[in-house]
């Protein structure tokens, strides 16, 4: 299934380039997520925990970084994890481009994301799996400012206080925005 989000960045693209290539520092900030090994510069391990529905996975995998325009502020990620237990995995292919929004940065992303096993299953049809990724993209900007704000007001962020989002206030938004359709920004989100 293919979705694209937005996230904002309040920082000017090339220092928003910088910190999104920071990969250590973004792991920090993905809900659920730990950065278990670098590989090398471009190749990195990790896990993440996520429950969708009924679905609990404990997904293990690599993601590595296949392009990487810094002209053009382009970078496509391939991401590959499964499941501990054998109940399924994900392959996914996310394309972000970068430009500027005011002071800040508008973070386009694009997801193509393959399911496998149980989360597969679960998700098909429903629209359950495009909220959650909404969200979990919407908490990781959030912790994302949280983390900048800090390392603006010269704090250390490199075992950053950011915690993991709760799974299951990511679900139960998720759930209602499939109930009722997503939600509409007031104009003082925008």
């Amino acid at each position: 299934m293919e979705f694209d989000n937005i996230l904002e960045v309040p920082l000017p693209p090339a220092e928003a380039w910088k910190v999104l290539l920071d990969v250590r520092r973004v792991a920090a900030c993905i809900p659920g997520a730990e950065l278990t090994e670098v590989v090398d510069e471009r190749t990195y391990k990790g896990k993440v925990a996520l429950r969708i529905g009924p679905v609990a996975l404990s997904l293990a995998g690599q993601a590595k970084l296949e392009e990487v325009d810094e002209a053009r502020y382009r970078a496509r990620l391939r991401t590959q994890g499964s499941d501990t237990r054998g109940r399924g995995g994900s392959d996914s292919i996310m394309e972000f481009t970068l430009e500027p929004a005011g002071a800040g940065t508008k973070v386009a992303i694009h997801s193509d994301v393959r399911l496998s096993g149980s989360i597969a299953q679960y998700g098909r049809g429903s629209g359950m799996i495009q909220n959650v990724a909404a969200q979990l993209i919407d908490q990781f900007g959030e912790a994302l400012k949280a983390q900048i704000a800090e390392s603006q007001a010269g704090r250390d962020t490199t075992s950053s206080s950011v915690k993991p989002i709760s799974g299951l206030s990511v679900l139960g938004k998720a759930a209602w925005d499939t109930m009722t359709g997503p939600r509409k920004k007031s104009p003082s989100e925008s």
